[in-house]
């Protein structure tokens, strides 16, 4: 029996055939494709775009900061040294205003000149603007030494001038204990010892001598301490 001799044609018929059923199966494939294995194939394709000579690769963009670029935005805190520094700055320039956000709501101030504490920022704000209507802008404070080293305690020594020049009787030395509040350094407590206009010199040594006779006398006299 002769078989015919396939044509041309009818193998044109074949492959045309085979192309649409294949193109039919990859794209039915396709649709099932994971997300990762379609991104896999996008970055394999451009790798090898890259190799052979391609122009570019994809970059990934990423739509949230890591976490080293959150913490790089924190704002950065005033030392403790400096809060106390900006604190005296403002009652200097008679600029309350300024020195309201470094005071702790209930912060509590010793005056030592005076027989009971200050109790709460209202309280404090009051009296250094009594302090501050009561004498001259000219009249300034200037810190001696203050401690950098401590980020919770702080410890001045200053004295008052006068346009440049020292007061007499106007020395002092203060301490303060800084708290952060809302992200912010505060001062909880603090301390002042002013020199005294009237130095009592030996007599004040021999009156805690006599105190002190008196409580070791009489030791009921220290209840009333």
């Amino acid at each position: 029996m002769i078989r015919s001799i396939p044509t041309v044609s009818s193998y044109l018929s074949h492959l045309q055939t085979d192309y649409v059923q294949t193109s039919a199966i990859t794209a039915v494939s396709s649709c099932y494709t994971s997300p990762r294995d379609t991104i896999s194939r996008v970055y394999a394709s451009a790798a090898l775009s890259a190799g052979s000579g391609g122009i570019s690769r994809p970059v990934r963009r990423r739509s949230t900061p890591t976490a080293t670029e959150a913490t790089s935005t924190t704002v950065e805190l005033d030392s403790a040294a400096g809060t106390v520094r900006k604190f005296y700055d403002g009652i200097n320039r008679r600029d309350l205003a300024s020195v309201e956000d470094l005071i702790a709501l209930n912060c509590v101030y010793e005056d030592l000149i005076f027989s009971q504490p200050f109790t709460g920022r209202e309280a404090i704000l009051d009296f250094f603007k009594q302090f501050i209507d009561s004498i001259s802008g000219d009249l300034q404070f200037a810190i001696d030494e203050i401690s950098e080293e401590d980020t919770s305690a702080v410890g001045v020594t200053w004295h008052l001038e006068w346009k440049g020049k020292p007061f007499p009787f106007s020395r002092g030395c203060s301490f303060y204990q800084l708290d952060v509040i809302n992200g912010q350094r505060q001062i909880v407590f603090g301390r002042d010892a002013v020199e005294p206009a009237i130095k009592p010199g030996e007599t004040a040594l021999v009156a805690i001598r006599g105190v002190t006779w008196l409580l070791q006398n009489f030791p009921f006299l220290g209840d009333r301490l």
